[in-house]
């Protein structure tokens, strides 16, 4: 199907059907926000959601649309949540757990999927590493063969599926093991066995999620010799810088979780090199990539084997150094509350010191502050606390003492591809934005929407943080 390429990108997507999963994580939300604002004549949006906790997936919608993300769209178009279709089924299962109903619902109606699915867990199990996120990709792939009216399947990666390059072209490079093999090898092998076959896996991948993410790029590269395929690739996801309003976020991982630690007092000590380079992106500028790529990949006749890749990164780059810096002026600015120590974090890429820091500055003083609570009849809860932030640690720590470079050559030619009147809509260019403003902005926002604290308290707070100076 080949669609006029002049066509804005709003009457692009007017009618559409989009099947979208991962709907309820951090971009799929704000991917559902950006396309009901900016594209209200999309024709229905299919949400993968899976039941949960006693919920039923009407339920988690009904929930989700009351997040002060959709404010605005409540207040100006309310009647387009009646396009948000949910779909009951899991990416952990096979066939994504779908019924033969809702199957042949999605074959007969879908246009565009976007597969944004994934355990984003750094040390998820091989077993759910595979299944959650190289084998659900395989089944949306053959899902996708029967979509007649299929124009464009877009995946959402990473910027990290290759991190033994220094240099990351926009392209896909040669797998790092066999996909098939490796969905057979998690479907027929017991947990225990799995978990010995991981250390031969992370021989290749940082972690079980570069090694699977790796493998689920090469899932779309083989199937794009029959579908319109398309791979995007964001760095490390920061809150929005502007739409539907700045500093949104739901998701406490990575960096976003070092600002809430080191507020709260709890990270004391950080293993990173200040001088590395930190690559960050709003999510609000990776949901324009995505849809303007949905929109370049969907307007241009099929090639059989081509898939486009485009690498969105950071258009302005700052050391780990200099966000320590901007994170010790907003704190002192906008404080948050309940803090057990203050705010001041070591940075080092030492492990060693790392190790003897962390002990000196996080297990020593949770244990005395537990023993304390012991004593007064309270649950302790400061050693488990700090041991999940040495985990996350060492997590992320790998990522946090290298730095890489990322080739833009699609990224700038889908830029300038984006009609001029739908520039101020969908161009992903940020270059020039004030980053201590931006900063600001993401220290609200994860004092608001992840730890929900008062704003209005932050006067009295600031009282506080001058007692510690």
């Amino acid at each position: 199907m080949t669609i006029d390429s002049v066509m804005s990108i709003p009457e692009f997507y007017a009618g559409q059907s989009i099947f979208l999963t991962g709907a309820t994580g951090f971009l799929g939300k704000v991917l559902i926000e950006k396309v009901l604002r900016s594209c209200p004549d999309v024709g229905e949006i299919f949400l993968l959601i899976r039941p949960k906790k006693g919920m039923s997936i009407d339920d988690r919608l009904k929930n989700m649309l009351k997040l002060p993300l959709f404010d605005k769209l409540r207040e100006e178009q309310c009647s387009v949540f009646s396009k948000l279709i949910p779909i009951s089924g899991d990416s952990k299962k096979k066939s994504l757990g779908l019924s033969d109903a809702d199957v042949q619902m999605l074959i007969d109606r879908v246009t565009i999927i976007i597969h944004g699915a994934a355990s984003v867990r750094f040390n998820d199990s091989l077993k759910n590493a595979i299944c959650t996120n190289i084998r659900a990709t395989r089944d949306i792939c053959i899902l996708a063969q029967s979509m007649k009216k299929l124009i464009t399947l877009l995946y959402i990666s990473t910027a990290y599926t290759s991190p033994h390059r220094p240099v990351l072209e926009e392209k896909v490079y040669p797998p790092i093991a066999d996909w098939r093999k490796m969905i057979d090898i998690a479907e027929s092998l017991d947990e225990h066995t799995l978990n010995i076959l991981t250390a031969k896996c992370l021989e290749y991948a940082p972690n079980t999620y570069m090694f699977s993410k790796n493998l689920s790029e090469h899932v779309i590269e083989t199937y794009s010799s029959f579908l319109p395929c398309a791979i995007v690739r964001p760095s490390m996801v920061f809150p929005s810088i502007e739409e539907p309003f700045p500093g949104w976020v739901d998701n406490i991982y990575g960096t976003i979780g070092f600002y809430v630690g080191s507020g709260k007092g709890v990270l004391r000590v950080a293993l990173n090199n200040y001088n590395v380079y930190l690559d960050i992106v709003p999510v609000d500028i990776v949901i324009k990539a995505i849809l303007v790529t949905c929109w370049k990949v969907g307007s241009t006749t099929h090639t059989p084997g081509s898939n486009f890749v485009v690498n969105n990164t950071c258009q302005n780059l700052f050391t780990y150094e200099y966000i320590g810096i901007m994170l010790g002026i907003e704190i002192k600015e906008i404080p948050f509350e309940n803090s057990i120590f203050p705010s001041r974090v070591v940075q080092t890429n030492n492990w060693i010191l790392y190790y003897t820091l962390m002990i000196l500055l996080h297990m020593l003083p949770a244990l005395i502050v537990d023993t304390i609570l012991k004593r007064s009849g309270r649950q302790p809860f400061l050693v488990r606390l700090q041991r999940n932030v040495f985990v996350a640690t060492q997590a992320v720590g790998w990522f946090a003492c290298n730095e890489w470079k990322f080739t833009d050559t699609n990224h700038l030619a889908l830029l300038s591809s984006i009609p001029p009147n739908d520039r101020a809509n969908f161009s992903f260019n940020y270059v020039g934005y004030d980053s201590k403003e931006y900063f600001r902005y993401c220290v609200i926002g994860a004092k608001k929407f992840l730890i929900n604290e008062d704003m209005n308290k932050i006067d009295g707070l600031k009282v506080n943080v001058k007692r510690y100076i």
